[in-house]
């Protein structure tokens, strides 16, 4: 899928990592009328179970599932992710083409180093994208904020998104991805991704986040600034279930 202006872009370091990290909170708000886009930084090409050509096709009907309006696939290298200049200028030729009002990218502590070196990349990238003497042939642009996103457990989370309406969309989109989750029928290695255990804990971390927010099932983000709330009334309502009475 070609390119194309959205309001959401979310980046990701392998395919499948949007999809667990951010995966309900996209299906909302395309729900809510909101076009995004999905660009993943690498092919995939080190993982243990399935093939580039595989996960590029997974990847295609998990965008589908969860309506982008078009999903970007970089080749910056699985198992050692570049961030030099070349890089940056990959990552920046996608926002100045999308022109997102938010970019979304993995929380910087997270456990695979890619995820790690993806978060540092596509932050400092979306900086240097709105430096306007940066010529690269397409209009500076620069999102309002770089939200970070985290597939593991995170203590701290700047906000909690109520995904609780899409949930199921988002394991669907997940599901897409046969090659490298839970499957009983596979022959494949095991790893840490693909065990029952893995596959049931992503339904049971959206549980444990949607019980601090008081819904079914949340998403948890973090940002470098606090974001705006204009109403702190209606911000907490339904923190304290039954009440006022």
């Amino acid at each position: 899928m070609a390119v194309v202006p959205v309001d959401v872009l979310a980046f990701g370091a392998h395919p499948d990592d949007v999809e667990l990290g951010c995966g309900g909170t996209l299906a909302a708000l395309v729900a809510r009328g909101y076009r995004v886009g999905i660009c993943d930084l690498t092919r995939g090409e080190a993982g243990t179970r399935g093939t580039p050509e595989t996960r590029a096709a997974e990847a295609r009907r998990a965008a589908e599932i969860l309506g982008a309006s078009f999903r970007a696939t970089l080749d910056l290298g699985d198992g050692n992710l570049r961030t030099d200049r070349a890089a940056e200028l990959e990552v920046i030729s996608v926002v100045r083409a999308a022109r997102p009002r938010i970019a979304l990218a993995p929380w910087v502590t997270a456990r695979h180093p890619d995820h790690a070196r993806a978060s540092r990349l596509v932050a400092e990238a979306v900086w240097y994208s709105g430096l306007r003497s940066l010529d690269t042939g397409v209009a500076a642009w620069r999102p309002q904020q770089v939200l970070f996103y985290a597939s593991s457990p995170v203590a701290g989370a700047s906000f909690l998104v109520d995904v609780t309406a899409v949930f199921e969309t988002k394991i669907r989109a997940i599901g897409a991805y046969q090659s490298q989750f839970h499957d009983p029928a596979a022959t494949g290695p095991e790893t840490y991704i693909s065990t029952k255990g893995f596959r049931d804990g992503i339904r049971a971390r959206a549980q444990a986040l949607g019980q601090i927010a008081s819904v079914a099932y949340a998403e948890a983000f973090l940002a470098h600034v606090p974001p705006r709330v204009d109403d702190p009334v209606t911000a907490f309502e339904g923190y304290e279930p039954g009440f006022p009475k």
